[in-house]
């Protein structure tokens, strides 16, 4: 029996434990859709207001948006999305899988001259790379939608491919209505659409994904400054969240391969375990946003400096996160395989910041009234002292549910046990406080547990 990758045995877990599903599975599923369950619901919540609390509520100079999905589809013809957000697409004549040109040329998986469809059980000559350019047609991933009743009224427009549309075309009301002074940043955290030819990879490339993007307005003049201090913040998100350092690599992109609206992007790129891909991006956009939409809607777009008395379209610094991607990468760098007490076991070495659940909390055993009940008052005390999300878990035998807390990344268990009740004057009062990633265990007082708890996730 072949050997399981380590991509398998994590999509495994988040099957099995309720962090991701795959979407409308009963039918079928759908490709590049996923739908996230209990656990993994937490961890993007916990992804979100860790971004939040840093990039929005920690700083002076940004201010929040929620802007719709569903937009003028003329933002989209302004910002060069309703012509030009294509790709190049090839289809296979013998499975019909259509395949961007570019991701079949990048395979390298070629047989005399010829490029093979990437599909594992077709793998049909698709031809040269001269051939492919040439069969090749122009593929727009934005989702196409109607607004309005009737047929002959209705307008059609676009589920958006970014966030960053609804910030721009709200450039303006921020100013009118906060007043901020450059530079200044909008952010939002919001779903995403992207008609991808070929989702693939698990949570990477999907058909719908949450971006966690700022827009950061700026004076032309500093954005050489302000794009390294942004590029800094990017590096201390990354080792805010637990990434390890050496999982994570910056690759200049080449001016050939800047978007159109790009004078400068950095690709912060992972180690995944199907490979080194994007995992962040952080673009110059120069002033093409606030400029071609001025010019589209009729709207005067300038900041007016009053220290300098200069008028001037800003430009921007975008730093892009995806939240999906977020979550996929701490999944990766956190699963850990090791072995404890001669068992060999599988534990996600989470930030305790971000794990689905804080802590649990056990009764030694499940059939014993007053061990139960004491547990179930530490549970509550816990839950009313907001040290994070907590469970109470009382399914099977002491060890097994370590295991259980171990896979979904719990960072510490508290156990009640007959000590706690008093079989030992000594320790009466006290639980055992287990440690995820050591097993280490220690008896602490109860009065002094959620003091313990709190300086351990500052």
């Amino acid at each position: 029996m072949q050997e399981m990758t380590k991509m398998e045995k994590i999509v495994g877990l988040c099957k099995r434990r309720g962090f991701v599903y795959q979407g409308s599975e009963i039918y079928g599923g759908l490709a590049g859709t996923w739908d996230y369950g209990p656990l993994g619901v937490a961890l993007k919540n916990n992804i979100k207001k860790l971004w939040w609390e840093r990039f929005v509520l920690g700083r002076e100079d940004v201010y929040g948006l929620d802007a719709a999905i569903i937009m003028n589809p003329a933002a989209w013809v302004a910002s060069g999305h309703a012509q030009g957000f294509a790709d190049p697409a090839v289809q296979c004549k013998k499975c019909g899988a259509y395949w961007r040109t570019d991701h079949v040329i990048a395979s390298q998986l070629v047989e005399e001259g010829n490029y093979l469809c990437p599909l594992g059980s077709c793998r049909t000559a698709l031809g040269t790379e001269e051939e492919l350019n040439k069969q090749s047609k122009s593929f727009n991933m934005m989702f196409t939608t109607s607004v309005g009743a009737g047929e002959e009224s209705a307008i059609k427009t676009y589920l958006r491919p970014e966030t960053a549309g609804g910030i721009f075309v709200n450039y303006k009301n921020v100013l009118d209505s906060m007043h901020p002074k450059l530079p200044f940043g909008i952010a939002q955290i919001g779903k995403a659409f992207r008609n991808e030819i070929a989702p693939r990879d698990f949570l990477f490339r999907a058909r719908e994904f949450e971006q966690m993007e700022i827009e950061y307005f700026i004076n032309p003049k500093t954005w050489e400054t302000t794009f390294e201090e942004w590029r800094e913040e990017m590096h201390g998100w990354i080792k805010a969240i637990g990434l390890p350092v050496s999982m994570v690599h910056e690759l200049e992109v080449p001016k050939e391969d800047l978007a159109h609206y790009s004078r400068r992007t950095i690709d912060f790129e992972f180690d995944y375990p199907f490979g080194r891909s994007e995992l962040y991006g952080m673009a110059y956009r120069t002033d093409f946003d606030l400029a071609s939409h001025a010019q589209a809607s009729g709207v005067d777009l300038t900041y007016f400096d009053e220290a300098t008395g200069e008028r001037f379209l800003p430009h921007v610094i975008e730093p892009s996160l995806g939240v999906d991607r977020t979550a996929l990468a701490l999944l990766c760098a956190s699963y850990t395989e090791d072995s404890m007490n001669e068992d060999s076991r599988v534990f996600l070495k989470l930030s305790p910041r971000l794990a689905p659940v804080t802590v649990a909390v056990f009764p030694l055993l499940r059939n014993k009234t007053e061990l139960v009940a004491r547990a179930r008052e530490i549970y509550a005390l816990l839950r009313q002292a907001q040290v994070g999300a907590v469970v109470f878990d009382d399914n099977g035998n002491v060890g097994k549910r370590y295991r259980r807390q171990d896979e979904i990344g719990t960072p510490w268990c508290v156990t009640v046990d007959f000590d706690t009740l008093g079989e030992k004057p000594e320790a009466r009062d006290t639980v055992t406080l287990r440690d995820r990633d050591t097993g280490k265990q220690e008896r602490v007082n109860i009065n002094e547990l959620t003091d313990i708890l709190e300086s351990k996730l500052v």
